[in-house]
């Protein structure tokens, strides 16, 4: 259902022979294929859809057999026209029933339950982002498992809330250092007419909780319906009503869904079977206190969670210290037998807390703002750290940030994240000197890493390894600790085009740049090289540029323009990104308003303007673009989400885009 990628990223940064390898590219070979079916009235939501995919849209009032000839566009179809056809149809097209939930009509559970999957929205504030990452995910052009089965730990928060709204004001703090979010479905409680509580919520409830959730994190969501027998509130006499549910959660495009392993094997295949882009996590908690991970049960829990999961979670209720080596002794053994799927052992209770500091994968985690802990013995993030470094696992390492005084506000927000989180590290800002300072940085003791801004030429700093994207983009933005059992290994990396690739995923899905053309203005190839590098990552081409001349690899990859009036003879540009100087941003300006006037080509769906410039300028070079009709990006945006990929390649944390902004006073730079 789903569009196939040409090709995965393999893995993560990696040593092979003295230098680094990574692969960053995906290349999307073919534009999806969906049809929407929508509410009379609500057909602005399948414009709005293909306005994402960079696709045209075509309308309908027939289930076709046939639909390839309108291939390339999306199909719009009103809910009253389908009748009872679902079934019946070729599955060529991806179906997404759409709702508002502010609207004027009552959900059709026919469509609801037949569609391949369904997007719940409110007209505003959060529509177009909320839809792009919908979109991305259930269409596979975003894979939040794999970046996270990349990183060295994971956890998650439990919104542990009777109604998400309450965790909302404090959600972007609450998620710091949480790589995943998870709703408890079965701790919802939806009001009814009498002012009682539901036992079980409605479906159309948790659909909106749901969505709601979704609207204002940027994190994967883990959907779990916990039954009685498990600390939860999930009655267990209907095993169908879990497959109701859990369903349910695929369809919404949850990222993860959680499968308890008492559920009968029909029921878990069943859902292994239709679970499209979503992971499987197979679940098992014992609260009895007698459970062993001695025991052959344990061991035949695994193998059975294996069967239909991609994570299995094993949790027990301990009484003394000694089961935590008994659990680790028991995660040996399986990670030495079994390379997927992934493994998360904890014990509850205060004598387990010890296993929540060595457990690495999906650990849950608590915070003070919650109103109640989802298990006995929850830590908090912070306090995980804290175990940590007093265990040896973390020592205190000193990160730097290298550059000139004016741009220290990233390091600023780098000691905030250090004090909320209880890391041991400390952060230090030294102004970048001659030569040599960075080389000389690195040598000393509990060298963690740094980062430079202004970046620093990939062909003259000290060092032995480059990512793939530090060696294409020819600077270096990050420098790396990596430890194996030998000796530390220092990585020049480049996390800058990563955030201008996420400013520019915002909006579209990736495949709608596949294939359109991009303009670049700037004084100098180091001004424009991340950027190049960012929009071939989405497959664009051609790539024009103006005002410098390119070499190495780049140059193969864009085509100059030697003046801005041929420029407005070429083809219309999907994107513009100037990267000149903030004094010479207005001369963007008629370019915007040239192509602006002029007629988009079939498909194009939009355009993107991103100005890298800080800096104070004559002309607010973003309200025009806006006004004349681009998603328009600034610098701010740019910087924050290269700060959450910083953040990440230095320490291992997680923190949300939000946060970023909203600690940065909404502005960086």
């Amino acid at each position: 259902m789903a569009t196939q990628l040409i090709s995965e990223i393999a893995t993560p940064t990696r040593l092979k022979g003295g230098e680094v390898v990574q692969v960053e590219e995906i290349s999307y070979s073919e534009k999806p294929r969906v049809c929407i079916l929508y509410n009379e009235g609500e057909e602005s939501i399948v414009g709005l859809i293909a306005e994402i995919l960079g696709q045209d849209v075509a309308l309908v009032n027939t289930v076709q057999d046939d639909w390839d000839s309108s291939d390339g566009k999306v199909l719009g179809i009103p809910g009253i026209c389908v009748g009872s056809h679902l079934e019946k149809r070729q599955k060529t097209r991806t179906i997404i029933n759409t709702h508002c939930v502010d609207g004027d009509y009552t959900r059709n559970e026919y469509l609801s339950n037949s569609s391949d999957y369904e997007y719940l929205y409110t007209r505003s504030p959060y529509l177009r982002r909320d839809l792009t990452r919908f979109l991305s995910f259930i269409l596979g052009q975003n894979n939040p498992h794999r970046d996270l089965t990349n990183k060295t730990r994971t956890t998650l928060i439990s919104t542990t809330f009777p109604d998400v709204h309450a965790a909302l004001p404090n959600l972007d703090i609450l998620s710091v250092g949480a790589d995943a979010v998870e709703i408890r479905v079965d701790l919802l409680k939806e009001p009814l007419p009498d002012g009682s509580m539901s036992q079980v919520p409605s479906i159309e409830y948790v659909g909106e909780q749901v969505m709601i959730l979704r609207q204002r994190t940027e994190l994967p969501i883990i959907y779990t319906t916990r039954c009685t027998n498990e600390n939860g509130r999930f009655p267990m006499e209907d095993p169908q009503l879990f497959l109701k549910y859990l369903f349910k959660a695929i369809q919404w495009g949850c990222e993860y869904v959680d499968v308890e392993l008492w559920l009968p094997e029909d029921i878990r295949r069943t859902l292994a079977e239709r679970k499209g882009n979503s992971k499987i996590i197979s679940a098992f908690h014992d609260f009895s206190g007698t459970f062993k991970w001695t025991s052959g049960e344990a061991h035949e829990l695994f193998k059975k969670g294996a069967v239909y999961g991609d994570v299995v979670k094993m949790i027990a209720l301990v009484t003394s210290t000694q089961e935590n080596y008994e659990l680790e002794y028991f995660r040996s053994l399986v990670q030495a037998h079994y390379k997927h799927p992934r493994f998360s052992g904890l014990n509850m209770g205060p004598m387990g807390q010890l296993s929540r500091t060595v457990n690495k994968i999906f650990t849950p985690i608590t915070h003070p703002l919650l109103p109640m802990i989802a298990a006995p013995g929850q830590l908090s993030a912070a306090e995980i750290n804290q175990a940590l470094h007093t265990m040896g696992q973390m020592p205190k390492l000193y990160i730097y940030g290298i550059g000139s005084f004016r741009k220290a506000t990233q390091g600023m927000f780098f000691e905030k994240c250090f004090n909320e989180l209880s890391l041991p590290h400390q952060f230090i800002y030294v102004e970048k000197g001659p030569k040599g300072s960075v080389d000389l940085l690195m040598k000393r003791p509990n060298f963690g890493g740094a980062y430079i801004n202004p970046p620093v030429s990939a062909a003259t700093a000290p060092l032995p390894n480059l990512s793939e994207a530090a060696r294409a983009i020819g600077q270096v933005d990050t420098v790396l600790l990596r430890s194996d059992s030998t000796q530390p290994s220092f990585i020049g990396d480049n996390a800058t085009w990563k955030g201008i690739r996420a400013t520019l995923s915002r909006d579209f899905v990736p495949s709608a740049y596949s294939g359109r053309a991009a303009l670049i203005l700037a004084n100098a190839e180091s001004d424009a090289a991340a950027a190049i590098f960012a929009l071939k990552s989405l497959g664009i081409g051609p790539i024009y540029t103006i005002g410098f001349k390119t070499q190495g690899y780049l140059a193969s990859e864009v085509q100059p323009v030697r003046l801005v009036e041929d420029a407005k003879m070429l083809q219309h540009p999907f994107v513009i990104i100037s990267a000149l100087p903030a004094e010479k941003s207005m001369l963007v300006g008629p370019l915007l308003k040239h192509y602006s006037d002029k007629k988009s080509p079939p498909g194009s769906g939009g355009k993107v303007f991103v100005d890298l410039a800080s800096g104070s300028r004559k002309v607010d070079i973003l309200s025009t673009a806006a006004l004349a009709g681009w998603t328009a990006y600034g610098i701010a945006d740019v910087t924050a989400w290269t700060t959450v990929e910083t953040m990440r390649l230095l320490v291992g944390q997680n923190v949300p885009y939000d946060f970023v902004r909203l600690a940065s006073g909404r502005s960086l730079y």
